[in-house]
């Protein structure tokens, strides 16, 4: 099963989570804006991919870009990802359930991400 990760990035531009999906050698990534858990429904910020290291690191990220720590982990299974939406079930430490992501038609960068408990 593909693995994914929670970062909390304390980030020199203010905390943000880090929404990690591993797809083959790299992670797929958004940015929170809060803990996955603390609303239905909120943006996301489509980032770069990001290196599979992020799936067991904690600590600071070069560049004098900030620090993560992990926040959850786990594994998911696909259910369904095109180019405007992504569907996954994940089975973390602390989330379980179903995991929606689905782009907006304003910005390709923008995403709403949505989470659903079992």
């Amino acid at each position: 099963m593909p693995r994914y990760v929670i970062l909390t990035h304390d980030h020199p531009r203010g905390r943000h989570w880090d929404f990690m999906l591993e797809q083959g050698e790299s992670l797929a990534t958004w940015a929170l804006g809060q803990p996955p858990d603390a609303a239905p429904r909120m943006p996301a910020e489509a980032l770069p991919d990001h290196r599979p290291a992020y799936l067991d690191h904690e600590g600071p990220v070069s560049g004098g870009r900030g620090s993560v720590t992990r926040w959850d982990q786990g594994t998911y299974r696909l259910e369904r990802h095109d180019d405007d939406r992504l569907i996954a079930i994940v089975t973390g430490q602390r989330l379980s359930g179903q995991v929606i992501l689905e782009r907006t038609a304003a910005d390709p960068q923008r995403w709403i991400f949505s989470f659903s408990p079992d």
